[in-house]
C-alpha cells in the first residue's frame, strides 16, 4: 500500500518528522473489537507493536487542521513510526507572544493574583477565545501554525527574531502576572518533569514486548500438555527477568530524575515592571521573565540572557568542564539572539552561577524553559535515544525472521507427519505450536545485551562511565579517533616559558623573568595581570589554567573590590589587580569572554589615577596582529612564531588599547566587542611550555600498530600542532607534512589551496605512495604512504565548501587540524563519518561537546562519574581510556558473535532433535527440556559472556556483521554438523539388534517396575521401542550444546582465553560431568524422572564415540578453517586487490589450499568487488593517480581537478 505524502515537521533538524492526519472511524473499531475478541487478543497485541498499523486500522485519514489522531516518522535511516493524540485549549490569543486587549487583561487580572495553570485556563475560557490545537512528542509541545498551516514548537523568546538591541530596550522590565500567565498556557511549568512511571506501567510495557509474549505462550502450552515442571521454570525466568527489569527502569529513571530535579525548583527575584520585584517559584517562570542574579550565585532553572553584569559560572554539569567561565552581558547590537552563537552571554539551566558583578542589580531575561532548555534537550536525549544503527542488531531481526519462516514451514511438515501417524487433532495442534516455539530462539534479546552489562561493569572499575551502552559494541570497530590537544594529548596547565616584547616595531630578546621591577611597570606585563578571566572564590583563585599560569608569573594580587576602593575609580569595578609593593594597580571594568569562535578574550580597565580607559586583548597571534596596527607589528613577526610554535611552544599574543578620555562608563559598556577591539597596539608574545603527557604516546603507538587512524583536532596554531604530533608519535619523524593553505574566491580568482611541505621538505614530483586504510592487513613499512596533510580551521571550511570531490581524498591522509573551533570540529566528525570511518573522539568536554556527541563513540576526560557531554566520561586524565574503551568495545561484540551463534546453534540443534522425534512420533521428556533448556542453555551463555578484554589491542578488527561470508561459514558448517551426527545416531539407532528387543536384565526395568507397578510388559516394550531414539537423541543434542558452546566461546585475539573464565570452565566440567555419569553410569531413579530407557552399555559407549566425533569435527570447522583458512584467504583476496603477486609468507600456503579458497572466495564474492568502505575505495583510486600527494610550490584552484601551476616559495 502506498503511502501518501506527509508533512515535514521540524525541516532541516535533527528531531525532522512527517506527519499525517487522521479521525477515528466507527466501523473500523468495531471490526478490530471483533478481530481482537476472534484472535484471543494478538490483533491487539500486533497492533501496539506497529503504532502506523493501530492508526490505520482504526481511523482514516484527513487534513491536519481537522485530525484529532496524528502518526509520526522519522525522516532518518530508522523511520520510526510514532502516535499522538491532538488537544485543544482555549486561550486569549493565538501564540505565546501576542499581546492581550486591554478588556481581556482587565478582565484576567481579576481573578486570584497567584492562580495555577489549571485556574489560568479556566479562567481564560470564561470568555469568547481562540481555539489552539496542540500535540505532545517526546515532551516537546507542537502547536498548530494557521499561516504555515502545520505544527510547530514554541521555543522561547528566540522566536520572536529579537536583537541584541530588542533584548535591552523590549524585554527589560520583564512581564505582568497576566502575561505570565497567559504564556504559561502555551509554555507549561518550567521543569524538566522526568516522571518515574509506576510499575504497573513498567510491567504492562514489559510483558507487552514480544520475548515476554512468546514466554506466556510457552507456558500455557507446557502446561496444557503436561509439562508442569518445566513450565513453572519458564514463569519463573521470565518473572525473573520482569523484575529485574522493573528494578532497573525504575532506579534508571529515579536516578535520572534526581540529577534533574536537584536544586530545579528554587524561588527567584522576577521583575514586575522596572521597580517591583516579586519572589516566586522556579517552575512558574516563561520566556519574557526577568530574573534577578543574586550575588552569592544560585543554581540556574531556565535558559537567560544575561542584560547586565557578570556572572561566574561553572558549567561542569554541561560540558564536564570544571574550570569555571566568565558570562557577560547581551551587548546592544542590531544582530539576532541566538543561544549558540552567544553562549557567552546565556546562563545556561543546570549550570551554577557561583557569583554575579554589578553596578546595581545583574539581571538576566528567560529565554527558554522546561525541556527546551539546553539540559532539557540533553536530558531528553537520554530519555528518547535514537536508535544504534548496528548491524548485528538488524542481522539478528533477519535471523529470527527467518527462524520464523522455518518454523511456518515446520509447522506444514508436522501436520502432515501427524496426520500420515493417524494422531489426534488435539497432539496435532500441540505438535505444531511446540516447533514453533523451539524455533524461535526467547534467550536471543538477552543474549545481546548481556555482553554489554558485563562490559560496562569491567569499565566502571577502571573508571570510564557510561550512560549510553549501545555505544560499546560500536567502540568496538572505531577505526579512527580524533583527539583534542590541550589537555588530552598535553598537560592541562601550561608553564610560562617566556616573553617576547615588541618595542617599537621590533622584537626585544627573550625574557624569562617576568616578575622585575623593570617590567612590572611595563603595559605588558599589566596585560598580563588584567587580560584573563580569574576569579577569587573564598580567598583561592579559580579559572583557566593558563590565566593562572601567566597571572601567576606576574607576583600581582587579584581581589575583590571594597566600597572605599570603588570610591578611588569614580566608576563600578568588579575586580582589582594590584602589584603588592603598589608598583601599579588597575579595576577591572568590563570582560568580554575568550571566544573559540573568534580566539581571543580582553578586558576595559582604568588604572588608578588616570581618567581614561584601556583595553587590553590576548588570544591566538593571527587573529590579534589582524586587529593592530601595522606598523606596531613587527616584521619579522612570522619568522618568530614559527621558531616557537615548530619547538612545540604555545604562543599568545598580547595587544594594548588607549579610549578615549571622553568615553564614559556607560558608554564603554555599550560599545561592541567590534568597536572596543581595534585599533590595537601589538604589545608582544607569551610563550607558553606544553608538555605531552607520559602515557600519550604509548597509546598513540598502540592505535597505531592496530591500524587505527590517530588526527589531531585543536583550536591551537599550525606550528605548534605540528610539532606536538611529531613529538607524540602522531607523525613518524620519517614522514612529510604537507600544509594545505586554502582560501576563498574573490571577485578575480576561484577559491585555491595552495601546498606547502613543512620544515621546507622537497619530493620528487612524481613520487607517488600507496595509501593503507584500518582493517586491509598491511604492516610492511615501505606500503604505508609516506606524508600527511596538516590544515587550518578555515582553510578545511573552504576546502569542505569549494573542493567536494578532492575533500575525501584529502580526509585519507590529514592528520593535523590546527584553528578548528567548535562547530568545525564537528563538521569535521560528520564527513569523516559520511566516507564511512567509525570515528571516535577524545576531549576534555568543553568546547568538544558537539563533536563527542556526533562521534560514533565520544570520550570526555573529566573528574565526574557521569556527564551528559559525552557517552562516555572517563575519570583517568589521560588518553589511555581510548584503548581501554576499544579493547572493552571489541570484548562485547565478539561476546554478542559468540552468544548469538550459540543461541542460533541452540536452537538448531533442538528443532532437529524434535523434528526427528515427532517423525516415530515421541518427544522430549519433561525434564530432559528443562535440563537442556534451563540447565545448559541458562548458564553456558551467562558464563561465556565474562571473558575479560584482551589486555592489548591488535591489527585484527572484529567482525561488524553477522550477514558475512565468514560468519555464515561458521554457522552453516556448524548447522550441517550439527544435523550430520544427529541424522547419524538416530538411524544408527534403529538398525541396532536390540532395538526392538525387551531385555528385563538391563538398568531401566526394575525402576521402571518400581515407580510404575502397574506397567505391563507390552507397555514397557512400547515404551523402550518409541524412546529409544529419544534417549540417543538426548545424550548426542546434550554433548552438542556444551561443545558449540565451547568452540563460540572465542579468546585472542579480542578476549581473554576461555580456560581464564573460571565460571564458564567450572560450568562445562561440571554439566559435562554429571551427562557422562548419568550416561556411563546409570542411576534408575534419574533414569525414571529424565525418562531415559534401557540401553545396553555398548551403544553407551557409541553415542561417546560419536560425541568426541562431533567434538573433533567442531574444532576442526571453527578453529582451522574458519579461523585460519579464512585468514589466508582473506589475505589472498587484499593481495590481488593491491599487487599481482601474494604476500611471500603466505604464497606456499595459499597454493597448497588453492581449491578450498578458490571455493571460499567464490562463497564470499569478493575477488573483483572493490570495498564496502567509502574510505578503502577512495584509498584504491588513489594509488593509480601518479600527481597524488600534491608536489611542493602548487596551486589547485576549484574550477580544475589538476594544479594550474607552480610558484616557488
Amino acid at each position: 500500500m502506498k503511502i501518501r505524502e506527509g508533512t515535514i515537521i521540524n525541516q532541516g533538524q535533527q528531531d525532522e518528522m512527517e506527519v499525517w492526519g487522521y479521525r477515528p472511524c466507527l466501523w473500523k473499531v468495531i471490526l478490530v473489537g471483533v478481530g481482537a475478541v476472534c484472535s484471543g487478543g494478538l490483533l491487539l497485541l500486533l497492533l501496539y507493536w506497529v503504532p502506523e498499523w493501530g492508526v490505520k486500522a482504526t481511523c482514516t485519514p484527513t487534513s491536519l487542521k481537522e485530525a484529532s489522531r496524528l502518526l509520526l516518522r522519522t525522516t532518518d535511516d530508522f523511520r520510526q513510526w510514532f502516535r499522538a493524540k491532538v488537544h485543544v485549549i482555549w486561550a486569549p490569543g493565538k501564540t505565546p507572544f501576542d499581546s492581550l486587549d486591554p478588556m481581556s487583561t482587565a478582565q484576567l487580572r481579576d481573578g486570584d493574583e497567584h492562580p495555577s495553570l489549571k485556574e489560568n485556563y479556566e479562567k481564560f475560557t470564561q470568555r469568547e477565545s481562540f481555539k489552539v490545537r496542540s500535540f505532545n512528542h517526546h515532551s516537546i509541545q507542537y502547536f498548530w501554525n494557521e499561516g504555515t498551516h502545520n505544527f510547530e514548537p514554541y521555543k522561547g523568546l528566540e522566536d520572536t527574531n529579537a536583537s541584541c538591541a530588542d533584548i535591552h530596550s523590549n524585554h527589560s522590565s520583564g512581564l505582568t502576572k497576566t502575561l505570565q500567565d497567559y504564556r504559561a498556557l502555551f509554555f507549561g511549568k518550567n521543569e524538566i518533569d522526568v516522571k518515574v512511571p509506576p510499575l504497573l506501567e513498567i510491567f504492562m510495557k514489559e510483558v507487552m514486548n514480544p520475548f515476554y509474549i512468546i514466554q506466556i505462550g510457552s507456558f500455557i502450552l507446557w502446561t496444557y500438555q503436561g509439562y508442569y515442571d518445566y513450565a513453572f521454570l519458564i514463569l519463573t525466568m521470565a518473572i525473573v527477568l520482569i523484575a529485574t527489569s522493573l528494578y532497573t527502569i525504575r532506579k534508571n529513571y529515579k536516578r535520572l530524575r534526581d540529577m534533574v530535579m536537584e536544586h530545579s525548583m528554587v524561588q527567584v527575584s522576577v521583575w514586575r515592571g522596572n521597580t517591583d520585584i516579586e519572589q516566586i517559584m522556579s517552575t512558574d517562570l516563561v520566556p519574557g521573565d526577568v530574573i534577578n542574579i543574586p550575588a552569592n550565585g544560585m543554581i540556574m532553572a531556565c535558559d537567560a540572557a544575561l542584560m547586565c553584569g557578570t556572572c561566574t559560572v561553572s558549567e561542569s554539569m554541561l560540558t564536564g568542564e570544571s574550570v569555571p567561565v566568565t558570562k557577560s552581558s547581551v551587548p546592544s547590537s542590531e544582530r539576532i539572539y541566538d543561544t549558540e552563537e552567544d553562549k557567552q552571554h546565556t546562563l545556561f539551566c543546570g549550570t551554577h552561577v557561583i557569583q554575579s558583578r554589578a553596578d546595581k542589580q545583574v539581571k538576566a531575561v528567560v529565554v527558554r524553559t522546561g525541556f527546551n532548555t539546553v539540559k532539557g534537550q540533553l536530558v531528553r536525549g537520554i530519555l528518547y535515544p535514537k536508535p544504534t544503527d548496528f548491524k548485528l542488531h538488524r542481522d539478528a531481526k533477519h535471523f529470527t525472521m527467518v527462524m520464523g519462516v522455518v518454523a511456518v514451514i515446520d509447522f506444514i511438515y508436522v501436520i502432515v507427519i501427524d496426520v500420515i501417524n493417524k494422531v489426534s487433532i488435539e497432539a496435532i495442534i500441540t505438535d505444531s505450536l511446540n516447533l514453533v516455539a523451539v524455533c524461535i530462539p526467547p534467550m536471543l534479546p538477552v543474549t545481546l545485551t548481556v555482553g554489554l552489562v558485563n562490559a560496562q561493569r569491567r569499565m566502571k572499575k577502571t573508571g570510564i562511565f557510561c550512560i549510553s551502552p549501545q555505544r560499546i559494541n560500536i567502540s568496538g570497530l572505531l577505526n579512527l579517533v580524533c583527539f583534542d590537544k590541550t589537555g588530552t594529548l598535553t598537560e592541562d596547565s601550561l608553564h610560562l616559558w617566556g616573553i617576547q616584547r615588541a618595542e617599537v616595531g621590533t622584537f626585544s630578546p627573550p625574557e624569562t623573568e617576568v616578575a622585575t621591577e623593570s617590567l612590572t611597570k611595563t603595559s605588558f606585563v599589566a596585560g598580563m595581570a588584567t587580560c584573563h578571566s580569574l576569579i577569587s572564590i573564598k580567598d583561592k583563585l579559580c579559572g583557566d589554567p593558563i590565566d593562572l599560569n601567566v597571572f601567576s608569573a606576574t607576583g600581582w594580587i587579584l581581589e575583590e573590590p571594597r566600597e572605599e576602593q570603588t570610591a578611588l575609580y569614580d566608576v563600578h569595578i568588579s575586580t582589582i589587580v594590584r602589584h603588592p609593593q603598589q608598583w601599579g594597580e588597575f579595576g577591572i571594568v568590563r570582560q568580554l569572554p575568550f571566544s573559540s569562535a573568534l580566539q581571543r578574550m580582553s578586558v576595559v580597565v582604568r588604572q588608578l589615577g588616570q581618567k581614561h580607559f584601556d583595553i587590553y586583548l590576548k588570544g591566538a597571534p593571527e587573529t590579534v596582529v589582524n586587529l593592530c596596527k601595522p606598523h606596531t607589528v613587527p616584521q619579522s613577526f612570522t619568522d618568530t612564531l614559527e621558531t616557537y610554535t615548530r619547538q612545540g611552544f604555545r604562543v599568545i599574543a598580547l595587544a594594548h588599547h588607549q579610549l578615549e578620555s571622553k568615553l564614559s562608563w556607560q558608554e564603554v559598556q555599550n560599545l561592541s566587542r567590534e568597536q572596543l577591539e581595534t585599533n590595537m597596539d601589538f604589545l608582544g608574545l607569551i610563550v607558553m611550555q606544553n608538555k605531552i603527557k607520559e602515557q600519550t604516546a604509548g597509546v598513540l603507538l598502540d592505535l597505531r600498530q592496530a591500524n587505527i587512524r590517530t588526527l589531531m583536532v585543536t583550536g591551537d596554531n599550525m606550528s605548534t600542532a605540528i610539532s606536538v604530533a611529531r613529538d607524540c608519535g602522531m607523525v613518524q619523524a620519517h614522514e612529510d607534512i604537507i600544509i594545505a593553505d586554502a582560501v576563498p574566491p574573490n571577485e578575480e580568482n576561484p577559491a585555491s589551496i595552495t601546498w606547502r611541505y613543512s620544515d621546507n621538505h622537497v619530493v620528487n614530483n612524481n613520487q607517488t605512495a600507496e595509501v593503507s586504510f584500518a582493517g586491509d592487513g598491511l604492516k610492511d613499512k615501505e606500503k604505508e604512504p609516506g606524508y600527511h596533510f596538516a590544515v587550518s580551521g578555515q582553510a578545511f571550511a573552504v576546502i569542505k565548501q569549494h573542493f567536494p570531490e578532492l575533500s575525501q581524498k584529502f580526509l585519507l591522509r590529514a592528520t593535523v587540524f590546527a584553528r578548528m573551533t567548535p562547530d568545525l570540529k564537528t563538521q569535521l566528525v560528520e564527513v569523516l563519518q559520511n566516507i564511512d570511518y567509525m570515528v571516535g573522539m577524545c576531549g576534555d568536554g568543553a568546547n568538544d561537546c558537539g563533536a563527542l556527541k556526533k562521534a560514533h563513540s565520544g570520550i570526555s576526560l573529566s573528574e565526574l562519574e557521569a556527564s551528559v557531554a559525552s557517552p562516555f566520561t572517563s575519570s583517568i586524565p589521560n588518553i589511555s581510556c581510548v584503548t581501554t574503551l576499544i579493547r572493552e568495545g571489541r570484548a562485547a561484540l565478539i561476546t554478542s558473535f559468540s552468544l548469538f551463534k550459540f543461541v542460533a546453534l541452540f536452537s538448531i540443534i533442538q528443532f532437529c532433535s524434535v523434528n526427528l522425534l515427532i517423525s516415530i512420533p515421541s518427544w522430549f521428556g519433561n525434564l530432559q527440556f528443562v535440563f537442556i533448556d534451563y540447565g545448559i542453555c541458562l548458564f553456558l551463555p551467562f558464563t561465556m559472556s565474562l571473558n575479560p578484554a584482551w589486555k592489548k589491542l591488535v591489527r585484527r578488527t572484529p567482525p561488524s556483521s553477522l550477514i558475512t561470508a565468514q560468519m555464515l561459514f561458521s554457522l552453516l558448517s556448524q548447522v550441517f554438523n550439527v544435523a550430520l551426527f544427529q541424522f547419524g545416531a538416530f538411524f544408527l539407532v534403529r538398525q541396532q539388534s536390540w532395538y526392538h528387543t525387551l531385555n528385563p536384565k538391563v538398568c531401566n526395568e526394575s525402576s521402571v517396575s518400581e515407580h510404575s507397578p502397574n506397567t505391563t510388559e507390552e507397555d514397557l516394550d512400547e515404551f523402550n521401542s518409541k524412546i529409544f531414539e529419544g534417549t540417543t537423541l538426548f545424550y548426542v543434542s546434550v554433548f552438542q550444546y556444551l561443545t558449540v558452546a565451547i568452540v563460540f566461546c572465542k579468546g585472542k585475539p579480542f578476549r581473554r582465553p576461555s580456560y581464564e573464565n573460571r565460571p564458564f570452565v567450572l560450568s562445562c566440567f561440571v554439566l559435562s560431568a554429571f551427562f557422562l555419569i548419568i550416561m556411563l553410569f546409570p542411576f534408575p531413579a534419574v533414569d525414571y524422572q529424565l525418562m531415559i530407557s534401557c540401553i545396553p552399555y555398548e551403544w553407551r559407549i557409541t553415542i561417546l564415540i560419536m560425541a568426541v566425533g562431533h567434538v573433533v569435527v567442531s574444532v576442526t570447522l571453527e578453529i582451522l578453517i574458519h579461523d585460519n583458512l579464512w585468514r589466508i584467504v582473506k589475505a589472498k583476496l587484499s593481495a590481488k586487490r593491491t599487487t599481482t603477486t601474494p604476500p611471500a609468507d603466505t604464497e606456499q600456503t595459499v597454493s597448497a589450499c588453492s581449491c578450498v579458497s578458490a571455493f571460499l572466495s567464490w562463497i564470499n564474492c569478493r575477488k573483483n568487488r572493490p570495498p564496502k568502505s567509502k574510505y578503502k575505495r577512495l584509498a584504491l583510486d588513489l594509488q593509480e593517480q601518479a600527481d597524488w600527494p600534491p608536489a611542493p610550490s602548487t596551486i589547485t584552484y576549484a574550477s580544475m581537478t589538476q594544479p594550474l601551476f607552480s610558484v616557488p616559495f
